[in-house]
């Protein structure tokens, strides 16, 4: 009788240690197509559409007008945390410029263009 509970004691135990040992996969919340609108620009407000796709556990992409009359603009480096990203992107007249968006729910970001216009982003189905 002993060793059958001994038996069952470390079955139980080895299910139990393998069941709490097994990280769940971490999902990809920020990969995917997202339209980025910057409100008050002194252009007006602006309107970039871009697809975020991870490569070699990075994110990466491009900024693109969804009107297609400017042209692409790499993204140079993105910066994420668990609720956070930052998009950085360079252009000719500013240098890199930064877009910081928070997570609201499953399908929006809301954030900053350099720390002074509004930005959202909604996620594209």
């Amino acid at each position: 009788m002993k060793k059958v509970s001994l038996f069952l004691f470390i079955f139980l135990l080895g299910i139990c240690v393998k069941g709490f040992s097994q990280a769940t996969p971490p999902t990809d919340f920020f990969a995917g197509k997202w339209e980025i609108t910057i409100v008050g620009t002194p252009e007006g407000d602006a309107k970039m559409v871009t697809e975020l796709i991870r490569k070699d556990g990075k994110l990466t992409g491009e900024l693109k007008d969804p009107t297609g009359t400017r042209p692409v603009t790499p993204i140079t480096k993105i910066e994420e945390a668990a609720d956070k990203l930052t998009i950085y992107f360079d252009t000719a007249q500013a240098g890199e410029i930064p877009v910081e968006l928070t997570k609201v729910d499953n399908d929006h970001l809301k954030g900053s263009l350099m720390n002074m216009f509004d930005s959202t982003a909604l996620r594209v189905k």
